[in-house]
């Protein structure tokens, strides 16, 4: 290397060993405002201190912390007690604090907080004032710098999501005093153009780089926007005005990219699930319809009329043969029990024929030789009256009545002229019948 000519590396260390030197800066009590205040996972706190015309990179390691005992915040006042050292890879100066006490708010806190209060209050913030952001939007609106990396960020974001969405950008100022006006304006441009949503915001920066955000005019024309709108200032950790107003709040510019801009690879993807889950779903309920109509088939055919006459009929049929066989069964086993009831009685008839004829044999030859007729035979008659009643008493009769008198050879009729009894003699006798004359002119 040439005399005289250093190398960075050199220029840098023999820098960082000046401020090593210095006394005043071992030992330094810097007061300022809070900005770019960023916690980061390791523990460690970076921030930046600011007065009205300059500013400080400071640094708080997670060893130092234990004597913080508040958080950290944007707009605060504080005093850092510590070094300002070179930071020989970058070569750039910064405070490393050790100490830190609050003093109280910036000008610019003040402020946000007080019109962050007054927005609120007039309910600018609330959740039924928030439009949705359409999931799958096809023209998105975008109000920031033409040439900062915001623009550059959301523009290479939605070309990889979905190179079919149609961008709108309105190149607007986003720091100074005029970026209030020109968001306005390009808030309410785009309105106009009935997009499906917007994007303001830009890239990081210190408070007052962010302040156009935190402005009541830009708060009122996101308020009164048509189209939703999603806030997208700064980095994660800085939070404006815009953020509370808007439909939706991203945490960086990149991140409202997403937001807005479906991915089209995934949406096909998910279009082409859709779709196999709808065909198979489809699919299932075709089955399901068949065996159902085949259920229906089945129970149809076992309840048509026709079937069931069939069945009626075979039924019929079975009942008919089983009682034809039944009535033959029964035909034949009573034909049988007949024949044998015929066969006992005529067996019991012929035994009884047989007993009667002998008993009534018995009783001929005892009635014939109780016979009145044979009697009669010997000379006796047997006496009845008009009634052929006999005549058992001479109480029966009167005289004049007629009688007949049967005798061996016949019967005699005649009239009684005289009646005896047995013991008392004769009884009265009839008077004799008087003949009346005929009546003249017979």
């Amino acid at each position: 290397m040439a005399a005289g000519v250093y190398s960075v590396s050199q220029v840098n260390a023999y820098i960082k060993n000046m401020f090593a030197q210095d006394f005043a800066l071992n030992r330094i009590s810097v007061k300022g405002e809070v900005s770019n205040c960023k916690y980061h996972t390791s523990g460690h706190i970076y921030f930046t201190l600011k007065d009205g015309t300059s500013s400080i990179s400071a640094v708080m390691f997670a060893g130092h912390r234990k004597g913080l005992t508040f958080k950290l915040e944007e707009g605060q006042q504080i005093t850092a007690k510590g070094s300002i050292e070179v930071y020989e890879r970058d070569g750039r100066y910064q405070l490393y604090a050790q100490e830190i006490t609050q003093e109280g708010l910036g000008d610019l806190f003040e402020r946000f907080q007080k019109l962050r209060a007054e927005l609120e209050e007039m309910g600018m913030f609330s959740p039924e004032y928030k439009k949705p952001i359409p999931r799958y939007a096809k023209t998105v609106g975008i109000v920031t710098a033409s040439t900062g990396a915001a623009i550059r960020d959301i523009i290479n974001i939605s070309s990889r999501r979905n190179p079919y969405v149609q961008l709108f950008l309105y190149p607007a100022l986003v720091q100074g005093e005029q970026a209030k006006e020109s968001i306005v304006r390009g808030i309410e441009t785009l309105d106009r153009l009935d997009l499906d949503v917007l994007i303001i915001g830009r890239g990081g920066g210190s408070i007052e780089d962010l302040w156009a955000f935190n402005e009541e005019t830009v708060a009122r024309a996101i308020f009164n926007c048509n189209t939703p709108i999603i806030s997208a200032v700064g980095h994660e950790t800085d939070v404006t005005i815009s953020d509370y107003v808007a439909d939706m709040r991203a945490p960086t510019p990149s991140a409202a990219a997403e937001l807005a801009v479906f991915d089209y690879n995934q949406f096909q993807e998910q279009t082409a699930l859709y779709k196999n889950t709808l065909s198979r779903t489809m699919e299932r309920k075709i089955e399901r319809c068949h065996f159902r109509t085949e259920q229906y088939n089945l129970k149809l055919k076992f309840y048509d009329p026709s079937r069931q006459l069939r069945e009626k009929r075979q039924r019929l049929a079975d009942i008919e043969e089983k009682l034809r066989t039944l009535i033959l069964s029964t035909t034949a086993s009573d034909r049988t029990r007949a024949a044998e009831i015929k066969l006992r009685l005529k067996t019991l008839i012929e035994k009884q024929s047989v007993r009667d004829r002998h008993r009534l044999e018995l009783l001929i030859s005892h009635l014939e030789a109780n016979s009145p007729l044979k009697r009669i035979g010997g000379g006796y008659g047997f006496a009845t009256d008009e009634t052929h009643r006999p005549i058992e008493s001479v109480k029966q009769i009167k005289p004049g009545e007629e009688i007949r008198l049967r005798v061996r050879d016949g019967s005699i009729d005649a009239a009684v002229s005289r009646i005896t009894l047995q013991d008392t003699g004769l009884l009265p006798q009839m008077p004799e019948e008087k003949t009346l004359p005929p009546k003249t002119g017979q």
